[in-house]
């Protein structure tokens, strides 16, 4: 991240996170890409997660089951707005 690369390869970031972290790591990738053109490849088994990228590609056997644009992807700054804050 230092070096500021074009390429960030993720795979299942948010696997063993809560909800709302899980959230706030998607918000970092999407800043990221938004607002320094950092492309993002993310690997995940996760549906939810799945729904904040602007691209889905769903690879079963081996090979490409699904791949669509998402028009309408997660806004994860926006779902943070919403989501309770953990007390310390």
């Amino acid at each position: 991240m230092i070096k500021n690369p074009s390429l960030i390869l993720a795979d299942e970031p948010t696997g063993n996170l809560d909800s709302r972290t899980s959230v706030e790591i998607m918000n970092i990738f999407q800043q990221m890409n938004r607002k320094n053109g950092i492309t993002v490849v993310l690997v995940t088994h996760s549906d939810e997660i799945a729904e904040f990228a602007d691209r889905v590609i769903v690879f079963r056997d081996g090979l490409i089951r699904e791949d669509r644009r998402n028009a309408n992807p997660n806004n994860a700054e926006e779902i943070l707005k919403t989501m309770p804050v953990p007390e310390e």
